[in-house]
């Protein structure tokens, strides 16, 4: 499995991409986590599509669940748009604050949740938001 980056999270794009670049070609909304161990290494990652085209429903409790099962220290989000543009939306936004807080009673840190879209990536932790 790739080690990541002793970096606390991932904010340029060459980074981003190689680790979620095929969702920035999707032509539906995934979304994708990556769970780590406290050293960087990737200890697993859940891809999850949604019944739309332009949304997926995250279902927080999988995630913790999945953090905890692969006793990660860290999740990183990413998910793809579809329409090409990064920029975060509303829901966006809310999911990761929901999962912010799912995640934070149980010791796991949600480091970053990137937006790709092709081209281009957007990174909550980059705009101030984590």
């Amino acid at each position: 499995m790739p080690v990541l980056s002793q970096v606390p999270y991932i904010v340029d794009a060459p980074a981003a991409h190689a680790l979620f670049g095929r969702l920035g070609r999707e032509r539906v909304e995934i979304a994708a986590f990556a769970y780590l161990a406290r050293d960087g290494r990737l200890l697993g990652m859940r891809h999850m599509q949604g019944a739309r085209v332009d949304a997926v429903d995250v279902p927080i409790r999988r995630v913790v669940a999945d953090a905890l099962a692969f006793d990660a220290a860290a999740v990183l989000m990413a998910h793809n748009h579809p329409s090409g543009d990064p920029r975060p939306s509303a829901a966006d936004r809310e999911t990761t604050r929901r999962l912010l807080l799912a995640l934070a009673p149980v010791g796991v840190r949600l480091i970053d949740h990137l937006v790709l879209a092709p081209g281009d990536t957007a990174s909550f932790r980059a705009l101030g938001w984590l």
